[in-house]
């Protein structure tokens, strides 16, 4: 097999693996403070890693603190699946959204509890 056939072989697997959209929450086990976010491909969860271990994450209070305590100290954990609706009307981001405010309102990590900023 050629290597043009082979990288388009790999491409077309590629493009068939369904993603996952979904919150996630990154937890702090030393104290006990956390991230909710949410993620149109929760099989990302690794580039978030990846940004955290490279000093790039967006939020600089977790980014300091995974600096600080080093990534053993920090869980990654899938709270929910966003549930795909065969519908002309249905928007992943905006779902996503709906989703993520749920999962704030309910756990809260804000200021001693977490990194994400209170609601407006």
């Amino acid at each position: 097999m050629s290597t043009k056939d082979r990288r388009k072989e790999l491409q077309q697997q590629y493009s068939e693996i369904k993603t996952e959209a979904g919150i996630y929450r990154i937890v702090n086990t030393v104290n006990k403070k956390s991230y909710v976010d949410g993620s149109p491909n929760l099989r990302n969860l690794n580039g978030y890693r990846f940004a955290l271990n490279s000093g790039a994450h967006m939020n600089k209070e977790l980014q300091s603190d995974w600096t600080k305590y080093g990534e053993d100290a920090f869980e990654f954990e899938v709270l929910e699946i966003l549930e795909k609706k065969d519908n002309p009307f249905f928007r992943i981001k905006d779902e996503l959204k709906k989703l993520e405010e749920k999962w704030l309102e309910k756990l809260r990590p804000y200021g001693e509890q977490g990194y994400n900023s209170p609601p407006k």
